[in-house]
């Protein structure tokens, strides 16, 4: 395991939003969002430079993440209301998938970041000394974070094992537990990980904990097939610290969380399948260059002449074109607050990654041995399309939620004969 250094602990105050006078200097949002979706094409051609470098590695993006920084898009999210651009979920959408097509696993660390502020700003729920912490670290450098909830792409999370959190004496808590393909563990600037108390009644929630804190160790296990450079380890919690004020929304067991809650499955959901999206489109781009230069000696003219290819081409690009309006006219229509669309978002992240899946599959059939040499980088986008899957949610619970939903809404409609 790998020991982390232990800074000093945060100490949240109770205010759920920033004080105008605790807020950082206002920015002007619209001009700050549209320079930074400006600057992403040099930060995907940065990206592309070395993500088969970190691939073969297994190596984290550091550098990769500080390109991201730099170019305002690891605070995109951000609310105007604490001097952030305040970017949407389809900004959020459209910037994941051109990150993805440099380097998935830096849009996947990306977006865990993106969620944490976009929810931030929907519910104010971290403490405001916190947020502005986190807030301070964004500006003088990358700042990142995930939230460590229940594994999304298990069948079950009910069945998962729960972090304890237990009274220290003192009005706070010490987190003891692991948690299991945390992306992003080694550089995680801060932590909000779900707990069970181990009080009679037991309850759950958020814990805020420092990515540095004592106790909290790094076991670098995680070894996919894909996503490789993501840093998906475990994180080992042995008796970590958390104040009164840095455990969030605990409520009982048994109590459903709040129906709110909706809007950040929502985004997460297609800000998710925007990192799969893209990586789709950096196969389907390969592919162009294979078919437009690949002269066969007893052919003598590209393999993009022939009808056979053309049609293989058109398969692959067809079903992207599905994906991609899916989930962009989709996140439009949430950000626009059309009721009903934030339900919609899991059935799309579901056929938008079997989509993607499908075409990349397409692409490595139509190209035969080149598609899976080690020489190019098809054989990765197959392998990061691939695990993309284990972090969104589970099919079987999307596709239940959805049939549950169904024959709910028929219930509620006139009967007819059978």
């Amino acid at each position: 395991m790998t020991n982390r250094a232990a800074p000093d602990q945060a100490a949240p105050d109770h205010a759920a939003t920033a004080r105008p006078a605790d807020r950082p200097l206002p920015s002007d949002a619209p001009s700050a969002l549209t320079g930074a979706l400006a600057k992403l094409p040099r930060v995907v051609d940065l990206l592309a430079a070395r993500a088969e470098e970190h691939d073969r590695d297994a190596t984290f993006p550091y550098q990769g993440i500080e390109a991201v920084h730099e170019a305002g898009l690891l605070t995109l999210t951000v609310g105007q209301r604490y001097g952030g651009p305040a970017g949407r979920l389809a900004d959020t959408v459209q910037v994941l998938a051109e990150l993805a097509r440099g380097d998935a696993s830096v849009a996947l660390v990306t977006a865990h970041t993106l969620l944490l502020h976009a929810e931030q700003d929907r519910s104010g729920g971290w403490p405001a000394a916190a947020y502005r912490r986190l807030l301070t670290e964004s500006r003088r450098g990358p700042a990142l974070v995930n939230t460590l909830d229940a594994d999304p792409s298990a069948t079950d999370p009910a069945q998962a094992v729960p972090l304890l959190a237990r009274r220290d004496g003192s009005g706070g808590w010490l987190l003891t537990g692991r948690r299991t393909g945390c992306t992003g563990a080694e550089a995680l600037a801060w932590l909000a990980v779900r707990a069970v108390t181990d009080e009679p009644q037991p309850r759950t929630g958020l814990f805020l904990v420092r990515g540095e804190s004592p106790g909290v160790e790094v076991d670098p296990v995680g070894d996919h097939l894909g996503l490789r450079a993501s840093a998906g380890h475990d994180l080992v919690f042995t008796g970590v610290a958390v104040s009164a004020e840095a455990a969030l929304g605990l409520r009982p067991l048994d109590v459903e969380p709040d129906p709110a809650t909706g809007l950040g499955a929502a985004w997460r959901d297609l800000a998710l399948v925007a990192v799969q999206l893209g990586v789709g489109r950096a196969a389907r781009d390969w592919l162009v260059r294979f078919l437009n230069l690949r002269t066969p000696a007893n052919l003598g003219e590209p393999l993009g002449t022939l009808p056979r290819y053309q049609v293989g081409l058109g398969e692959v690009a067809s079903a992207l074109v599905g994906a991609e309006e899916l989930v962009a006219g989709l996140a439009a229509r949430i950000d626009a607050g059309e009721p009903g669309a934030a339900a919609r978002a899991g059935s799309a992240q579901l056929l938008a990654s079997r989509a993607v899946v499908d075409a990349v599959q397409r692409a490595v059939a139509l190209t035969g041995a080149p598609g899976l040499s080690r020489r190019h980088p098809l054989e990765r986008y197959l392998r990061d399309a691939l695990s993309c899957r284990l972090h969104g949610r589970c099919e079987e619970q999307v596709l239940a939620e959805v049939g549950r939903a169904a024959l709910l809404a028929g219930s509620a409609r006139p009967r007819g004969v059978c």
